[in-house]
Formats: structure tokens, sequence, C-alpha cells
């Protein structure tokens, strides 16, 4: 009766202790690659530097555009930029342009 009690306690001890390591064997694998683990982490942080590069070039050519736009307005209008945009919308070529054609491939 005594080793059956003994071997009783050691069995629940041995298998407490097994069930806590694999609850912290589970939680650490969910820590490094679960959704918020470390791997995710490394993602986000590559995520966040190619969106910081797009949203520099879009803020370059928002600024380019505007500048164009600007010299387009009714208040200051630039010769040359009035002459492209006519010469583009109407198809209207100078005389003494020289003239380059592309052929689709």
């Amino acid at each position: 009766m005594v080793t059956r009690a003994r071997l009783k306690s050691f069995l629940t001890g041995l298998a407490l202790y097994t069930m806590a390591a694999a609850l912290v064997g589970y939680f650490g694998v969910n820590a490094y690659t679960g959704r918020y683990g470390l791997n995710a982490q490394q993602e986000l942080d590559q995520e966040i530097i190619a969106l910081t590069s797009e949203l520099a070039r879009l803020k370059k050519e928002r600024a380019e555009s505007e500048q164009r736009v600007s010299l387009l307005r009714s208040d200051h209008i630039d010769p040359d930029m009035l002459d492209e945009r006519a010469r583009f919308q109407l198809d209207y070529v100078n005389p003494h342009d020289l003239v380059r054609m592309n052929t689709p491939n």
C-alpha cells in the first residue's frame, strides 16, 4: 500500500510538471511564431520600411504635380506650360519642331 501511494504521488507530480512544461512550450512557440510574435514583428518592420519609402516617393510625385498645376493657375500662367498642354490636347505640331514617331511593338 505504501508503494502504491508513493507511485501515485510521483506520477501526479510528473503529470503536473509535464503539463506545465507543455504549457510553457506552447506559449514559447506562439511568442516566436504567432500573429504578434518575433517573426511577425520582423515582417511588420520590413513592411514599415517599404511603405515609408513608397510614402516618400508619393510625396515627391505630389509636390511635382502641385508645382505643374501651379504653373497653370489663371493668376499666373507659364507660357511654355500653356503651349505644351495646348499642343498635347490638340495634337498640334509647330513646323519648326522636331517630331519623333514611336511605333508600338
